[in-house]
């Protein structure tokens, strides 16, 4: 098969190949850098916004690797055929497990077989929810394969047989998984070390420690009639530390009590008590 003419996106080149698809210009790569296979229909779809900020100039200088495989290389006849009616009837079209296996495959050459060190994802809203602590997880690996769903979904015996993890974002359902994957690719790579350029920033966020982040400020002192708090031009950075601290267990149980309850546990705490803060 020839591959049809490299499409443009930003300051990489994307073509269509049974071979994973460097995003990177050039050769740059640091050694044992985290990578992301994408099992997609739209490898044209990427980098997309993980080509821009933090995350595209960590791209840019091998801090990590993105690929893609593009799904359509493997599909069956003449038009490459990847996905079929569903078993038992109704509406709407499932991948083949036979097409979306021989992408599976490609995916794994030269990765370990320990999913642990090398996850594959399944990106799906019947999947466990993705949270900080998955991401941690995930950017502790070498780097992870994700396969980006279209139309009804995926021929269960495939993940069946290829142990493939499933993962959601939430409790809704988009088009296909590549936003998706852009989203939970985002939320690794930017906890893997040098892509931030400051680890305090990833230590102080939103979920690090099991709470939404503390109200941030900054100039003009006063906009609208409203003043920053005083305490956080005192200079005093234990009461700054403390108040901080008490704002994100405040906005922590007025807005997700879950997150709240889960909180109390992990630090001896009754779950259920009413604690007023």
């Amino acid at each position: 098969m020839t591959d049809p003419k490299p499409k443009s996106h930003g300051r990489v080149s994307i073509s269509a190949s049974l071979k994973p698809a460097d995003l990177m210009e050039g050769p740059r790569r640091l050694a044992g850098a985290w990578t992301a296979r994408i099992i997609t229909l739209f490898p044209e779809a990427f980098p997309g916004t993980l080509g821009l900020s933090l995350t595209g100039k960590a791209l840019d200088m091998g801090l990590w690797a993105l690929e893609t495989i593009d799904l359509r290389s493997f599909g069956e006849g003449r038009h490459r055929n990847v996905d079929d009616t569903p078993a038992g009837g109704g509406a709407g079209m499932v991948l083949r497990a036979d097409v979306v296996a021989r992408a599976l495959d490609q995916a794994s050459i030269g990765t370990p077989p320990d999913r642990a060190a090398w996850p594959v994802i399944y990106l799906s809203p019947r999947g466990k929810p993705f949270d900080q602590a998955t991401a941690r997880r995930l950017s502790a690996a070498q780097g992870l394969t994700l396969l980006c769903g279209r139309f009804e979904g995926v021929d269960e015996r495939v993940l069946e047989h290829y142990g493939v993890e499933e993962i959601s974002l939430g409790d809704f359902v988009l088009t296909g998984g590549e936003i998706a994957a852009q989203a939970l690719i985002d939320a690794t790579v930017r906890l893997i070390p040098r892509v931030l350029g400051n680890q305090a920033s990833a230590e102080e966020e939103s979920f690090s420690d099991g709470l939404l982040e503390f109200p941030q400020y900054t100039r003009p002192p006063v906009w609208e009639g409203r003043a920053i708090p005083e305490i956080l031009l005192s200079g005093h950075h234990a009461n700054i530390a403390a108040w901080r601290r008490d704002m994100a267990e405040r906005l922590t149980k007025e807005r997700r009590p879950d997150l709240w309850r889960a909180y109390r546990a992990k630090h001896g705490g009754d779950p259920d008590e009413d604690q007023e803060l």
